[in-house]
């Protein structure tokens, strides 16, 4: 049934519908519901929160259904947020459990259990007051806390003050940026556009857009960007630069220039700083001054650049990719003719992390398969969690010899994908596997990664995920920090520690290409490839769509100055499974 003329008091961004799902699972999770039920809200949210659609258009259309995880209880909560601006239950269930409890549960360390006994026993609900029962000694009488705990979630209560709260990771900053520009490119006065600093450098997260627009009409422009419908609020307008509020809270700035000088216009707003302060070093000693209008001679008359190559190439040096625009030795390296070869998308040849229904994937391990080869992989390997991860129905050894059947089954639907079998297994608490040694060494390709207990000392942690690297099943370390960008902080691993092993046991490196994680980080990554470490960009993929996020996973490497030659699944098939432990 389509809702065309249907009236909304407010349009809901996809994110703000699944951020307000997110906060559902949150507090029925609180409210102690069965953990199925919290789990298919969080599917839900992330089914939109990665939809590639407008969520608007997809209701209109009477497809919400059609969205994975989302079935007809969700779609009729969603299709009455959209049509009135509210949603009852989420009206009823805030009655219930206090709002500001979600905030609680982002203090490390404390889950559901803890949140609803601190509400329940001591009527706290915010993490102020969560913070001045701790310091006063009254959450260790609780059952189940003690002193340990109490001084775990004061830490944790620390740790969350440190946390950007003014930025937002690329899954959120990145498809923000390519719809507005898309919708100015539509424009028939606009020559160029494209988005410009720390996303184009693809840094992790993002405090505002910039946007660039070459155009002979400016104030057209800027009045058809004033009106897009992602815009919430004008902050300013100015014959060549608008600033915005867009719906969901991210500020963009829009640029308008001449077409002439549009080299150094993208160029001087995509460099850092310090980038950008060492070329107008150079420049000087030339006997130029650069800005982002123009090089200028000492006699004042110009040099347009309407390519930022033609910018470099006047100051004698090569291209400079937008990802390495960092002043970590970029130009220097250029200067002497060493920039690396950066590895890129077209050199990704499979995937050996990602997840299906089988555990806490929300596609079947044929479309899995199916998406994986339509983006022109030859290999996947599907890597459910192990058992120990209850949240995740993470798989028995059983499953797993039931899992194998189904993926034989698919195999013979496949044209060109060569699918295999792996596990992403646990890394227990003391450093030993979830699985015994005779089932991992069954498997094609085995991912360990650590999911609990991250909040353990500096030292503890790094014996943990060494000894996992030691074992001669364990190929890889996934997401080897633990981080979430902007929701939680990294573990106190010591990942030089890290490195230095995967070095000596030939152990890879996970890069983490979902956005809220991008783990391995960049500087990370230079230290790997100066040790020789071999990386794997895997996307985790739970999702068809998450595939797409490989892109930000090869950038986090490029900011590293990774090469094809650095990334161990730029290799046949053959050569990734001779490289790991054991041979193939």
């Amino acid at each position: 049934m389509k809702r065309e003329n249907m009236k909304r008091k407010t349009r809901y961004t996809n994110q703000q519908v699944a951020d307000l799902l997110y906060k559902i699972a949150d507090l029925v999770a609180i409210k102690g519901e069965v953990i199925y039920r919290v789990m298919a809200y969080r599917k839900a949210a992330d089914s939109i929160a990665h939809l590639g659609r407008d969520i608007n258009e997809v209701w209109r259309e009477g497809k919400l259904q059609e969205i994975p995880g989302v079935g007809q209880a969700i779609a009729d909560k969603i299709s009455e947020l959209l049509s009135t601006g509210h949603m009852s239950f989420y009206d009823k269930l805030t009655a219930e459990v206090p709002p500001s409890l979600v905030e609680v549960l982002r203090i490390p360390d404390v889950g559901p259990k803890k949140a609803r006994a601190m509400w329940q026993e001591l009527g706290l609900t915010t993490v102020a007051e969560v913070k001045a029962a701790a310091e006063a000694g009254k959450l260790r009488a609780l059952p189940g806390f003690g002193p340990k705990t109490e001084a775990k979630i004061l830490a944790g209560i620390e740790s969350l003050a440190r946390r950007i709260t003014d930025r937002v990771h690329l899954g959120v900053a990145f498809p923000a940026a390519r719809d507005l520009v898309g919708a100015l490119a539509r424009l028939p006065q606009v020559r160029r556009v494209a988005y410009a600093g720390s996303l184009r450098r693809f840094c992790p997260t993002i405090g505002d857009l910039d946007i660039l627009a070459a155009t002979d009409d400016p104030v057209g422009v800027m009045a058809a960007f004033r009106q897009l419908p992602q815009v919430e609020t004008v902050l300013l307008s100015g014959e060549t630069k608008t600033r915005v509020r867009l719906i969901g809270g991210l500020e963009a700035d829009l640029r308008c220039l001449d077409e002439a000088r549009w080299g150094t216009a993208l160029q001087y707003f995509t460099g850092n700083k310090a980038h950008n302060i060492k070329l107008r070093e150079l420049a000087l000693k030339q006997g130029f001054s650069l800005s982002e209008y123009s090089l200028k001679r000492e006699d004042g008359s110009e040099i347009l650049c309407a390519e930022e190559e033609e910018v470099y190439r006047a100051l004698g040096l090569p291209f400079i990719e937008p990802e390495l625009r960092e002043d970590w030795g970029e130009i220097e390296a250029a200067l002497a003719g060493e920039l690396p070869r950066l590895v890129s998308i077209q050199d990704i040849r499979g995937e050996v992390h990602c997840h299906s229904t089988w555990s806490d994937g929300r596609a079947s391990i044929e479309e899995m398969a199916l998406t994986a080869e339509a983006h022109g992989y030859e290999y996947l390997v599907i890597s459910d969690h192990s058992q120990g991860l209850g949240m995740t129905r993470g798989l028995t050894p059983e499953r797993l010899r039931q899992q194998w059947a189904e993926i034989q089954t698919v195999r013979r639907k496949l044209q060109r994908l060569r699918l295999l079998q792996g596990t992403e297994v646990e890394i227990k608490a003391d450093g030993s596997l979830d699985f015994p040694d005779e089932v991992l060494a069954e498997l094609d390709f085995v991912v360990a990664s650590v999911h609990s207990s991250l909040r353990q000392d500096r030292e503890t942690i790094t014996r943990r995920v060494v000894r996992a690297m030691r074992s001669p099943h364990v190929d890889a370390i996934g997401h080897p920090s633990g981080r979430l960008l902007t929701r939680r902080e990294e573990s106190a691993v010591d990942l030089d520690e890290v490195l230095r092993v995967a070095a000596e046991t030939g152990t890879m490196i996970e890069i983490n290409a979902a956005p809220e994680r991008l783990d391995l980080d960049d500087v990370h990554v230079r230290s790997a490839v100066e040790s020789g470490v071999s990386l794997v960009i895997n996307t985790d993929a739970h999702q068809p769509g998450d595939f797409d996020n490989l892109l930000f996973g090869v950038a986090t490497a490029r900011r590293g100055w990774a090469g094809p030659e650095h990334i161990a699944n730029t290799l046949p098939l053959e050569a990734l499974l001779a490289r790991k432990k054991g041979g193939a």
